[in-house]
């Protein structure tokens, strides 16, 4: 080994302390850094393969046949910006029904409704259809049905009760489009028997366009065809982007927090870094002075300093490149899934760009002290040890002398303004830690505002089921042959609530499918009856349903149907055209946050049975829930409801972000006390003449204990005082984008999380983490002895 490497080799066993602190800034910072862009790249390469291998369709596009022929829509394939074209498909909305029995459901099952389209082949020019099992259709009687909406398999039969003739069709494959173009797929003669005599022809256009890689130039291309048909032809349309972000939506929700937060890392590994070695260079001045009487040149001690920072850096970033990789594969796996695909992983380039970006801001932050040790001239620094302090900060302690406190509580509160630069650079550290913690605090309150509030009818203790198939929250409900059992009697069930000792409020619920205009696929409508306002879901903009013919619905639905709030949809259902008005935007995720919710009159004048299905109960305060359930159950069983307890429904991705974060906040945390105790360690070393001085004038080790910890704890408060804003305007900054990365907009009150209580116990967060890494040094200190303080130079 050369004597260069030895000297790094020397100086990296030898300040362990230090080794350690670079070893965890670099260690967080490649972490995080490594989740976030790996996490960003990889979790869309599965729907990106899929999509290219498929030539997926840029827009999904349906037509009313009644106005717009099939020659018309053939002609939009030569509109301007469009370069492939499928269609027209004839397309029918059906309800079907179970011929024959399997493992997962017996025969004479009622299935939610689906949309066919009339399609011959799976092959083309857009939108090739991968088969998951089975074979494509040869001809009428058959049937392939979309991989995840039926639960059905290759042999089984479905009969369709309302179509003409009520024909049965045997399921020959189980199929994937990429851009979800349909439910399920029947030759096109076959589509054409199941539509019902006399109604009005749909169809669906399948495009790809030049460019496409934004919404808006999706939506330029959209409005091309649009101008291209005649003026209301187009009833609906999805954008490949749409399916896209639903897909990865549930990685993509963790790229804006974590890309914060090594943002955050890698300052702070600049920072401390900086610290470390500054702080080497200047406890090492003899020793500089002797490598250079030894014939070590300028540039040698250059590079030995900065490989001194360097090779613990590199152990920080081989840790960081595996913790990093490990934790991206669960999300990874999910997205992997959904495609049916092998699980993604981090791009090799990512696990070199991250790392090698890291070692350079590491190199960066190591050069300017170590030039500075360059600089030193030889004598200078072999006699730089034997020569007096300058002095700096008597000002201040004469000062906080006149304080009416303890002489080593003055004497530390004046310990700062001695070294002025070093007590900054601590400050800073502090700030980062703390200003992580206000983040980390910020970000897990909001993702419990989300956990509570991302469910519908999540309000309330108690829930009643009434009969007749209604589902749980999220779920559908099938009907197994023979006549449906009745709902309970709505007067009757609200009798019995309003009589049970212990009702506070409560209203119900039903769900029904239906056709939604610039939606494509059926819309699950949630119709409430009674005043739901105490327990709707949480409002973005506009504002709770107050009347017939409204609606609220999610920011993903406004932006799918092309819609504000103050438009109009008008929803379908067997010839039926009701309109309502969205009066309202909030924030839920139930059914991909494509629900529909609106009064139950909406589904009366659809014709359709608008008796609850459930009702969502809140018990006066003080109610003994388990008494209350018995009590309610006995009124409630003569009429064929029954009453359970409202249980939480948590999100798995949810936990697992606020696992995450919690890892991560901690993880800065401890970098930022280990910066802290660094410094001590230096400033203690720097003094440890003067400390034996305090000793040997009577300083008693308490009050040692006391002046190093006070020295540190003013600039606690004040980096505290700092951090506090600086991470609420971190919080508010970031917790947008993970929303939008889900095609949600967060309401406000999900943003407002901090209680002004909450705020100051995170002021205090800088005290602690200056205290904390303040404590091993001060506790060095108090135990030196008088004549070892005095002997140290």
């Amino acid at each position: 080994m050369s004597a260069l490497g030895r000297v790094v080799r020397a100086g990296v066993g030898r300040r362990r302390v230090q080794t350690a602190v670079m070893i965890m800034t670099t260690l967080m910072a490649v972490t995080a850094s490594v989740l976030a862009a790996g996490l960003l790249v990889a979790s869309q390469a599965p729907f990106d393969h899929a999509f290219a291998r498929q030539h997926g369709a840029h827009l999904t596009a349906r037509f009313d046949g009644a106005k717009v022929t099939a020659a018309e829509l053939t002609a939009t394939s030569h509109t301007s910006g469009v370069t492939a074209a499928a269609g027209p498909f004839l397309t029918v909305s059906v309800r079907a029904r179970t011929a024959s029995s399997s493992d997962v459901l017996p025969e004479g099952v009622d299935l939610p409704p689906v949309t066919l389209a009339g399609r011959a082949d799976a092959g083309g020019g857009v939108d090739r259809v991968d088969l998951a099992s089975g074979t494509w259709l040869t001809g009428p009687g058959q049937i392939v049905v979309a991989h995840g909406r039926l639960p059905v398999e290759p042999g089984a039969r479905l009969t369709f009760p309302d179509a003409p003739g009520s024909p049965t069709l045997t399921v020959v494959g189980v199929a994937r489009s990429v851009t979800d173009s349909a439910d399920a797929w029947v030759a096109p003669a076959q589509a054409g028997a199941l539509a019902a005599k006399g109604g009005t022809p749909s169809y669906e256009m399948l495009y790809r366009f030049g460019h496409a890689g934004t919404d808006a130039q999706v939506a330029a291309g959209r409005a091309a065809i649009t101008a291209a048909v005649p003026k209301g032809a187009l009833t609906g349309s999805q954008s490949y982007l749409t399916v896209k972000q639903e897909e990865t939506a549930n990685a993509m929700a963790f790229v804006p927090f974590l890309a914060a937060f090594g943002v955050l890392g890698l300052l702070l590994s600049v920072l401390v870094i900086g610290i470390v070695v500054s702080g080497a260079v200047g406890a090492a001045t003899r020793r500089i002075g002797i490598l250079k009487s030894l014939g070590f040149t300028p540039a040698q001690v250059v590079r030995a300093y900065v490989g001194q920072a360097l090779v613990p850096a590199a152990v920080g970033c081989a840790l960081g490149l595996v913790v990093g990789n490990l934790l991206a594969l669960p999300v990874l796996d999910e997205v992997g899934e959904a495609f049916d695909g092998p699980s993604e992983s981090i791009p090799l380039w990512i696990d070199v760009a991250v790392p090698a970006a890291a070692l350079a801001l590491v190199a960066c932050a190591a050069l300017v002290p170590a030039l500075r040790a360059g600089r030193l001239r030889t004598v200078a620094a072999i006699t730089a040890g034997r020569t007096p302090g300058s002095g700096r900060g008597r000002l201040a302690r004469r000062l906080t002398g006149r304080l009416a406190v303890p002489r080593a509580v003055s004497l530390g509160l004046a310990g700062p303004f001695a070294r002025p630069a070093r007590s900054a650079t601590m400050a800073a550290a502090v700030v980062f830690g703390a200003a992580a913690v206000t983040f980390g605090v910020g970000l897990a309150l909001t993702l419990g505002a989300v956990q509570s509030g991302r469910m519908l009818d999540s309000g309330g203790s108690v829930i009643v089921g009434t009969g007749g198939g209604q589902a749980p929250p999220g779920a559908q409900a099938v009907h197994v042959g023979g006549p449906e059992e009745p709902k309970a009697d709505p007067a009757e069930i609200a009798a019995a609530l309003g009589a049970q000792r212990g009702t506070g409020r409560f209203y119900g619920t039903t769900q029904a499918e239906v056709s939604a205009s610039g939606i494509t696929g059926a819309t699950t409508v949630v119709a409430y009856q009674g005043d739901a306002s105490w327990a709707g879901p949480p409002m973005v903009s506009g504002d709770w349903l107050h009347g017939p013919g409204q609606a609220v619905v999610t920011t993903r639905f406004l932006k799918a149907a092309g819609i504000r709030v103050g438009d109009t949809v008008t929803l379908t259902e067997q010839g039926r055209n009701v309109p309502v008005r969205i009066v309202g935007e909030a924030f839920f995720t139930e059914g991909e946050g494509m629900e529909l919710l609106t009064p139950a009159s909406t589904l009366t004048a659809l014709g359709l049975d608008a008796t609850p299905g459930r009702y969502n109960v809140e018990t006066k305060p003080g109610t003994d829930l388990p008494r209350y359930l018995t009590a309610l159950g006995d009124r409630l069983d003569p009429l064929g409801a029954v009453a359970l307890a409202n249980t939480d429904n948590e999100s798995s991705v949810i936990v697992a972000m606020d696992a995450l974060i919690g890892t991560l906040t901690l993880m800065l945390v401890v970098v930022a006390g280990l910066g802290v105790l660094n410094t001590v360690v230096l400033d203690t070393r720097d003094r440890v003449h003067d400390l034996g001085v305090l000793k040997a004038l009577g300083m008693a080790p308490r009050q040692t204990l006391t002046m190093v910890v006070t020295s540190v704890a003013g600039i606690g408060l004040v980096a505290g005082a700092v951090a506090v804003p600086a991470g609420v305007a971190l919080h508010h900054y970031v917790t947008p984008f993970m929303g939008d990365a889900v095609g949600m907009t967060l309401p406000a009150s999900h943003l407002a999380v901090y209680d002004p209580s909450e705020l100051a116990l995170l002021a205090l967060g800088g005290l602690v983490i200056a205290v904390a890494g303040a404590l091993l040094p001060a506790s060095w200190a108090a135990r030196t002895t008088t004549a070892t303080a005095l002997r140290t130079e």
